[in-house]
């Protein structure tokens, strides 16, 4: 990343508003007037800062021209930008928008007065002000915005009803606290996300989005870009992608594995035979990899810094240690090969007879196989406790 400053401030500022750029020719001049006059009428101790990303149309130029202080990040990316553009910002507070003239830079009022009354993220919402006609796909409007930032809300609380909005606030603290890692534009969910789990005061003021005014197609790629929010959420979420799928795969598992042992099972019409005992079994073994993989995630998500502190994760690795986890999983092992070499012997004293015991074979071989999961886990579990520390 490059941040090639062409001024430094000298006096303190308290507002700084980072815009993002790349081949804005049409419009970026308009944002940075309009964003002074609002500095001017607010009266704040503030600056513009434009992050050219590798425009070719005089983008830059036009942006200082209009008295913007302008930098450069060369990794092309919505997300490179911001993060540039943050790093190298002097304000106390820190507004983000687009260069497009899509939000109005001249109206930061209530994004100032919320930071100024303690919040650490402030959000504009477009569905609580208003969207103009033209100015959103419907696909955007009816569909991705809202199931993305409904989703948001499901996998990690909070009330933001517009999580992808492109104009929003927030303190310098809050920016460090929230080490931003994303490249693109899943930076706006990553935002988000990490304010609501370092429990972050979050506000929203509503705002309008108008058309905007570059006249070509805009960077954003519907389908590209929503995966790689949704992508985000889950990778950011072990609990929901591994820990609670794991989970429930093995109780499911377990009551096949069970309650089929002995013999077939009868409900009402329906007939549960050795099939549903193998299914159990896969379950089990399934469950017990997705969920060792969800401890792995949030162990190693927490060490390096991507996510904060988990209580039930702290909580399960205060108990946890290397020798526990070996005697459960040697436990299981045994138990299992106990029930097999049970079955062996048996079938040595029959004179090597029919073999009827698919079964408590199935079991056994279930017990061996999670056994040995457990164990290289647990080595594994720990090795990833020596990783060095994000913070």
């Amino acid at each position: 990343m490059e941040a090639a400053v062409s001024q430094p401030l000298e006096e303190a500022v308290e507002l700084s508003i980072v815009l993002p750029c790349r081949n804005e020719a049409a419009t970026v001049g308009r944002c940075v007037v309009k964003a002074r006059a609002a500095l001017a009428r607010l009266d704040v101790a503030g600056e513009i800062l434009v992050v050219d990303n590798g425009s070719t149309d005089g983008s830059a130029e036009i942006a200082a021209r209009a008295g913007a202080r302008v930098i450069h990040e060369h990794a092309i990316g919505y997300g490179n930008a911001l993060r540039c553009g943050i790093e190298a910002a002097y304000g106390r507070f820190i507004v983000i928008a687009d260069t497009d003239d899509s939000y109005d830079l001249s109206d930061l009022d209530d994004f100032l007065a919320a930071l100024r009354d303690g919040a650490d993220l402030v959000m504009g919402s477009r569905f609580r002000g208003d969207i103009q006609p033209g100015a959103m796909p419907w696909l955007h409007r009816r569909i991705g915005n809202p199931l993305l930032s409904a989703f948001l809300r499901l996998l990690y609380g909070g009330s933001v009803s517009d999580a992808h909005c492109g104009m929003r606030a927030f303190t310098q603290d809050a920016a460090r606290r929230m080490t931003l890692r994303s490249d693109g534009m899943e930076l706006a969910s990553e935002m988000v996300i990490k304010a609501l789990l370092e429990r972050m005061r979050v506000a929203e003021v509503p705002i309008t989005l108008h058309v905007d005014g570059r006249g070509r197609e805009p960077h954003l790629r519907t389908f590209r870009d929503g995966w790689r929010h949704l992508r985000l959420m889950l990778l950011l979420s072990p609990t929901y992608l591994f820990v609670i799928p794991g989970v429930a795969s093995v109780l499911v598992g377990l009551l096949p594995l069970a309650t089929l042992g002995h013999g077939p099972r009868a409900l009402g019409p329906l007939s549960f035979d050795i099939h549903f005992l193998v299914l159990g079994s896969l379950l089990i073994i399934l469950g017990v990899q997705v969920l060792t993989t969800g401890l792995f995630a949030k162990t190693y998500s927490q060490a390096i810094g991507l996510a904060p502190a988990d209580a039930m994760l702290r909580g399960f690795l205060r108990h946890f240690t290397l020798e526990r986890g070996l005697v459960v999983g040697l436990a299981l092992f045994a138990l299992g090969l106990g029930r097999d070499a049970a079955i062996l012997l048996g079938w040595l004293r029959s004179g090597f007879g029919s073999l009827d015991a698919v079964r408590p074979a199935t079991q056994a071989s279930t017990a061996m196989i999670v056994g040995l999961q457990l164990m290289f886990s647990s080595f594994f579990l720990s090795l990833l406790r020596w990783a060095p520390p994000g913070r």
